[in-house]
C-alpha cells in the first residue's frame, strides 16, 4: 500500500507558526534542525494502529524509540546525520504523540508488538534500535524475544530494570499534572525534569508537548499511558538480569550522569549482564543524551553502527 506523504512545505508552515507564537530564532526550531535532509511525515497502519513516521535517509534501517509520554521529535538532532548513511524511521509509539491509542493498558509487550507490526508494515526484516527511556525497555524486550528482528541496540537511560517507588511517582505526578491541567508552565516543568540543562528543553519541545498532552484521546488514555508506574504492573514487565543476559546483539548503554530517572549504578548493572556491551557515560547530561549532548551522541552512534553493521 502507497501511503501519503505530508511535504515538506506543508510542516514549514508548521514551523512559520510556532516562530510566529513563541518568538524563537531560527537556530533554536526542531525542523531547521532538518535542514538539507530530505524526509518525509506520514502515517503508517502498523497493526491497524495508525502510527505517526518521520523517515528520512537510505541504506540499513534504524528505528527510534522515545520514552515515556514522548514523541518523536525527541530525535530531530540526530536524524540529520543518521540519514546521510542510513534509513532512519523516528515514530510515535503506541497509544503516544499522534499515533493511535487503543483502550486498554500499554504493557510492554503490547509495545513490542507495535514496534514489531510497524515494521512488517515498512518491509523491513531486521533494525537498529535506538531506544531512550521507555523506548530502550522496549527495544530490550524485542531483542530478548525475537533476536532476528534486530540488529543492534541502543538503550539511552532506558528504563524497565528497577521498580524505584519514587521516581515512579515522579513520572505519574507531573505526567498527570501536565496533561489534566491545561497550564504550559506544568509542561514546561515536565521537559525541563528530563534536561541538566532546562535550556535544552526549548520552547517549541514544550509547545509540541502540550499540544499533545491536550488532545481528547490522550488525555482520555492517560491511566493506561501510565500504567508500567504502577508497581504490580512493572514488576510483571521489568527486566531482571537473567532477561538481560538473553540479549545477544550488539548493544550499546549511554547513560546521563545528571539522569533524574535512574542513577549511575542503573547503567553498570545493565552493561555487566549484556554480554559485550559498551557503556559510555555523560557528564553533565540528564535523561536525553542524544538531545542535550546531540553532537557527541550522533559520532558515538555512528561508530557504533559502523561497527555492526546488520547480516
Amino acid at each position: 500500500m502507497t501511503l501519503p506523504e505530508e511535504p515538506n512545505d506543508a510542516v514549514g508552515g508548521i514551523e512559520m507558526t510556532l516562530l510566529e507564537e513563541t518568538d524563537m530564532t531560527l537556530a533554536e526550531t526542531i525542523w531547521t534542525e532538518l535542514t538539507g535532509t530530505e524526509f518525509r511525515i506520514t502515517t503508517v497502519d502498523a497493526g491497524g494502529v495508525p502510527t505517526r513516521s518521520l523517515q528520512a535517509g537510505s541504506g540499513e534501517p534504524v528505528i527510534f524509540l522515545h520514552g515515556t509520554s514522548g514523541h518523536l521529535e525527541a530525535f530531530t538532532r540526530n536524524l540529520g546525520a543518521h540519514a546521510d548513511r542510513y534509513a532512519c524511521h523516528a515514530i510515535d509509539m503506541l497509544g503516544h504523540g499522534y499515533t493511535g491509542k487503543p483502550d486498554y493498558p500499554y504493557e510492554i509487550p503490547r509495545y513490542r508488538d507495535h514496534l514489531l507490526a510497524y515494521m512488517d508494515a515498512v518491509g523491513i526484516e531486521s533494525a537498529h534500535i535506538v531506544g531512550e527511556s521507555l523506548g530502550g525497555w522496549v527495544g530490550a524486550r524485542t531483542a530478548i524475544d525475537v533476536p532476528d528482528r534486530i540488529a543492534s541496540l541502543q538503550l539511552l537511560c532506558a528504563g524497565g530494570t528497577v521498580a524505584n517507588p519514587q521516581v515512579m511517582e515522579r513520572i505519574r505526578t507531573s505526567t498527570r499534572e501536565a496533561v489534566s491541567r491545561d497550564d504550559v508552565e506544568l509542561t514546561r516543568a515536565r521537559m525541563r525534569l528530563l534536561m541538566a540543562d532546562p535550556v535544552d528543553a526549548t520552547e517549541e519541545l514544550v509547545a509540541v508537548r502540550h499540544a499533545i498532552y491536550h488532545q481528547p484521546d490522550f488525555v482520555e488514555n492517560i491511566d493506561n499511558l501510565l500504567c508500567l508506574q504502577n508497581m504490580e504492573v512493572r514488576l510483571r514487565n521489568v527486566l531482571r538480569p537473567e532477561h538481560l543476559a538473553q540479549i545477544t546483539v550488539p548493544t550499546l548503554v549511554v547513560w546521563g550522569r545528571n539522569n533524574p530517572f535512574g542513577e549511575v549504578p542503573e547503567a553498570n548493572a545493565m552493561h555487566e549482564a549484556i554480554a559485550g556491551s559498551e557503556l559510555v557515560l555523560f557528564d553533565e547530561c540528564g535523561h536525553w543524551p542524544q538531545h542535550e549532548q546531540a553532537a557527541r551522541y550522533n559520532e558515538l552512534s555512528l561508530e557504533f553502527l559502523a561497527k555492526h553493521p546488520a547480516p
